[in-house]
């Protein structure tokens, strides 16, 4: 604290995590991360998983921490539990990542009517406020999950049909496209979301999640 800023009478900013706690998420280096997926690796390259998927040149993912034990109890507690507070813990990095992307129009993975109505929230626009240009512009096919992703194995993921659609007012043509999403785990999600996005006209899609 300065005299300036005491004499000030600003109110005093109490950071949404402490220290501590924050130093158990493990950020991901750009300078080494996947060049498609943004997984963390030693030096920038393309890694084994991205190796297998189809050449898709116009969409790739950057990932901002990787999906560790202290990733794990946050998503449980706010993802599954629904604590819809913990929304702030996050919101400002992915917030600031998404400033840096050059695109023109910002869309969210969508969840299941069902689970809108169980949890009472998407997780991801959670984080991302009123930055989106239209929430709803994509839209889950199905209306409930009969199996949450997170209880299928990786074979069971990519064998997953298209789950997606666009709405009937929504449009892409020439647009620059960034996906928002929580965890990149097998890429098949968001993958999904970005060729229907490049099918119905966008330029090229970007993919942002917070972890890998």
């Amino acid at each position: 604290m300065t005299l300036p800023w005491l004499l000030s009478w600003q109110t005093w900013p109490h950071p949404v995590v402490c220290p501590t706690c924050w130093q158990t998420f493990e950020r991901i280096t750009p300078a080494t991360a996947c060049i498609s997926c943004g997984r963390q690796l030693t030096r920038r390259q393309m890694c084994s998983d991205c190796q297998r998927w189809p050449s898709q040149p116009r969409f790739y993912n950057q990932a901002l921490f990787c999906y560790n034990a202290a990733m794990h109890d946050y998503f449980q507690r706010y993802k599954f539990q629904g604590d819809y507070r913990l929304r702030a813990v996050f919101a400002a990095a992915m917030q600031q990542r998404l400033a840096t992307l050059a695109a023109d129009c910002v869309v969210a993975i969508p969840v299941t009517p069902a689970t809108m109505q169980y949890r009472g929230f998407n997780q991801v626009t959670g984080w991302l406020g009123t930055g989106l240009n239209d929430p709803v512009g994509l839209q889950t096919i199905a209306q409930t999950k009969a199996r949450p992703q997170s209880q299928k194995t990786r074979a069971e993921r990519l064998t997953t049909s298209q789950p997606f659609s666009l709405s009937s007012t929504f449009t892409v043509t020439n647009q620059r496209v960034v996906i928002v999403d929580d965890i990149y785990t097998t890429g098949r999600t968001i993958r999904h979301a970005a060729d229907l996005l490049l099918e119905s006209g966008a330029k090229s899609v970007i993919g942002l999640t917070l972890a890998r």
